[in-house]
């Protein structure tokens, strides 16, 4: 059978093709609706955890309470590093972004898993299950390393939010923290054919594995225009300093007709509805934590900014509001982008998985704008 081939099109950025074709998550951008599976996105932030929200994800559906019982016990069961991994911690300089720590110790991941080149369902499923467990230590014990601190180990006893604010800060966090966290994380999962996805599935097409997959996106996430955003948002805060001097910092940066960081967004049009529930649950973290001025800032650029352009479509994304979140639950400003790592290994794997039941090498075409026909000059002719 001869494959017909329609005229190639040229879309730069990709922005408005459709690569494949998925049931995870859909967004749309126009009427500010994000969904996982048909089940909109804040009534899960609302009243879900994230290890549900990720079994809806993989699965398509939501779990029964045996089933979750028997979901989250896969997933702590797998909390613990490989031991080598924690030296492998050790040997990373104290100096290094944690992006970078993050995107090297998720590859290292792989050569201690006997699976790693197992392409099979049931085997990406538990591979994506211990990249999803495990990540959460990386993350912090990194963290605990480049400043002199003990290692601590993750809890089998708490849901990952719990252990990952344990593991980071040395000691439990209140259940208005865990909540939080839980909170972001859900909110992150996933996101459609975002770049970093969208990078796993090239990576996964060609039928590699699912820790090279992850680690394409991880480092696609790092670059400043898609996973930086929060962390950009928190620095203009500390840039700002009081709430005194929000108005005059806003209006000069829209006389210059500059960003504000953390509002506008690549696919919505109106408002961002990851941070609906997000502020009101930033809002009490920060007065728990003693971070309110924060969130008072935060309210007050958002006041400015609604009634300058909020009727062209710009609103708050998730980024706005998730940075006085991870700044109240003690996370410094470059832990940001890995925090967004660790809960979008749900939407990477996931992705990977779903793709790989139908895979087809992803090989777009380039238009090429060079000359044709050029002499070639000998070396000693030049």
């Amino acid at each position: 059978m001869i494959e017909t081939r329609s005229e190639p099109t040229f879309d730069k950025g990709l922005a408005n093709t459709i690569a494949a074709e998925s049931e995870m998550s859909y967004i749309d951008g126009v009427n500010g609706v994000l969904e996982y599976v048909g089940i909109d996105i804040d009534t899960l932030a609302r009243s879900s955890t994230f290890e549900e929200t990720v079994f809806l994800l993989w699965r398509r559906r939501l779990p029964t309470t045996a089933e979750l019982e028997h979901f989250n016990a896969e997933i702590r069961r797998e909390y613990q590093l490989p031991e080598p991994l924690w030296t492998t911690i050790q040997q990373i300089p104290a100096t290094a972004t944690p992006m970078h720590a993050l995107r090297t110790l998720v590859s290292a991941l792989a050569v201690h898993d006997e699976e790693a080149d197992v392409n099979t369902p049931d085997a990406n499923e538990r591979k994506a299950i211990r990249l999803l467990a495990r990540t959460p230590a990386l993350i912090a014990n990194f963290d605990r390393h480049r400043k002199g601190k003990e290692f601590v180990r993750p809890d089998a006893t708490q849901d990952i939010a719990t252990s990952f604010l344990t593991m980071l800060n040395g000691a439990p966090p209140t259940e208005t923290m865990a909540r939080a966290l839980d909170v972001c994380l859900i909110l992150h999962a996933d996101h459609g054919f975002n770049a970093s996805t969208f990078a796993a599935l090239v990576t996964i097409s060609t039928l590699s594995d699912m820790y090279s997959a992850v680690t394409t996106a991880i480092g696609t996430l790092k670059g400043p225009l898609h996973g930086g955003a929060n962390e950009a948002v928190m620095r203009m805060l500390e840039e700002i300093g009081d709430i005194d001097a929000v108005e005059a910092f806003v209006k000069e940066k829209l006389v210059r007709k500059e960003r504000v960081m953390g509002f506008g967004h690549r696919v919505y049009k109106a408002y961002d509805p990851r941070a609906t529930y997000l502020k009101t649950f930033a809002g009490q973290l920060a007065e728990d934590t003693g971070n309110l001025h924060l969130f008072e800032m935060s309210r007050a650029i958002e006041k400015i900014m609604h009634d300058a352009v909020g009727a062209k479509g710009i609103h708050p994304n998730v980024d706005f509001y998730s940075a006085t979140t991870y700044y109240s639950l003690g996370l410094d400003i470059d832990l940001f982008t890995p925090l967004f790592a660790m809960s979008r290994v749900a939407g990477w794997a996931g992705h990977c998985i779903e793709y790989l039941l139908d895979n087809k090498l992803m090989r777009p075409r380039c238009d090429y704008t060079g000359p044709h026909g050029i002499e070639y000059v000998p070396i000693g002719d030049r």
